[in-house]
């Protein structure tokens, strides 16, 4: 189940970067799961990751190898992702797997063992099925290609509960040329991001400095992929990764690099509400605006609220104009001194609330018809400042809850 048709976009080649995909069988058969991502020499890598304490052992060793690729002027060159498998909440053991499955991709291209970044999804506390994913690994990297093709495929490859893959391109014009950013992601169940998404890989052909890739990539993830939530469940494995392989026009100049944050806000906030739009079992995307707020993360604090309320969400399911329990929502969000009397509550075109109380000119079958549709709208100004803050999310439905007590099964 999913909200909205979200066809998977024509991705216009990148010279110097190439995907494959294979089917190892690491969870179930006959489906895509081990996936290679192979970068330029010339490539600039940043990345984010999870705050879970908790992080997969893929995660600590992509760090460690981002760090070390660093210290020795070096680039990764091959993403090695597989889905089926977390590797988290497996010790040392899991480091180990995670280093294994670098260094037996890295002898197959002929690249240095820190040049490859692992990346898991899946179930978590299970041992890797290394023999499994080690097989994938040929085939995988001997069907790397450029086309749009290879895209689809490697963003099939990457999902676990997902229903669709899902991808963003933007070609756009700076100064000394055309740039275009391509981009996949993951991610159904287990999402309120702290960094960034279940997984995710950005790759633009722009030419740019490592400091300011790792800028933009912090701030368009910020007011993207840090701005969704389907159950409030932060995952162990989250990542997005951000590359720039240099093949195309520089981004120097502030008007270029406005242009350049731009299109990657773009491409980042549609891969962020894809994974909404398939959240597990949803029927509903929901945009929650938060205005008139003292600060951003006071804004962020109250819609993260409303978000996160299993009253809301499953009023939201029901298509019912249950008001009271997104007043109620508001009105337990960490806000010091908060006057209810300021508070105005939207849904659509609908007035709510204001003044404290239900809005007099409120009638439950306005309310009803725009809680019927399929994309829901909830504006709440605080009346309290100048900021504000968009956060999407998803309804919570009886499939959501069939979804994740099978999941293991």
């Amino acid at each position: 189940m999913a909200v909205g048709k979200s066809p998977f976009p024509v991705m216009p080649p990148l010279a110097g970067v190439r995907l494959g995909s294979a089917m190892a069988g690491i969870k179930k058969p006959g489906r895509r799961d081990v996936v290679v991502i192979e970068l330029p020499e010339s490539a600039a890598v940043s990345g984010v990751f999870t705050r879970n304490a908790f992080c997969a052992a893929p995660v600590t060793v992509a760090k460690a190898h981002i760090e070390r690729c660093r210290e020795n002027g070096q680039s990764p060159r091959y993403w090695l992702v597989n889905t089926g498998n977390a590797n988290a909440g497996t010790g040392k053991q899991g480091l180990q797997d995670a280093y294994a499955s670098c260094k037996a991709l890295a002898e197959q291209a002929g690249v240095a063992e820190h040049q490859v970044l692992p990346f898991s999804t899946g179930v978590i506390g299970e041992p890797l099925p290394m023999e499994r994913l080690l097989a994938g690994l040929a085939p995988a990297l001997y069907s790397t290609a450029e086309g749009s093709q290879a895209w689809q495929q490697a963003g099939e490859g990457i999902l676990t509960t997902d229903t669709r893959a899902k991808g963003a391109s933007i070609t756009l014009d700076v100064s000394g040329g055309t740039i275009t950013i391509n981009g996949i992601t993951k991610g159904s169940g287990m999402i309120k991001p702290n960094m960034a998404t279940m997984l995710g890989f950005v790759v633009t052909d722009a030419t740019i400095e490592q400091s300011l890739l790792d800028r933009l990539l912090r701030e368009t993830v910020d007011a993207s992929f840090n701005c969704i939530t389907v159950d409030s469940d932060t995952s162990t494995n989250d990542a997005c990764l951000l590359a720039a392989t240099g093949a195309g026009a520089a981004v120097i100049n502030d008007a270029d690099i406005e242009l350049f944050r731009d299109a990657l806000q773009q491409v980042m906030t549609t891969l962020a509400q894809a994974i909404i739009r398939d959240g597990e079992g949803a029927t509903k995307f929901v945009t929650l605006q938060v205005d008139d707020a003292k600060s951003r993360q006071e804004a962020l604090d109250v819609a993260f609220t409303v978000a996160h309320s299993p009253l809301v969400k499953t009023a939201l399911y029901a298509s019912d104009a249950n008001w009271g329990r997104i007043l109620a929502a508001v009105g337990r969000a960490p806000v010091d001194n908060f006057d209810v009397s300021r508070v105005v509550i939207d849904l659509a075109d609908v007035r709510l609330v204001e003044g404290g109380g239900r809005a007099s000119g409120y009638t439950e079958k306005a309310g009803s018809a725009v809680m019927a549709q399929e994309e829901i709208t909830i504006r709440i100004s605080l009346g309290r400042g100048d900021e504000s803050a968009t956060v999407w999310t998803s309804d919570l439905s009886h499939d959501y809850v069939t979804i994740n007590a099978d999941y293991r099964s």
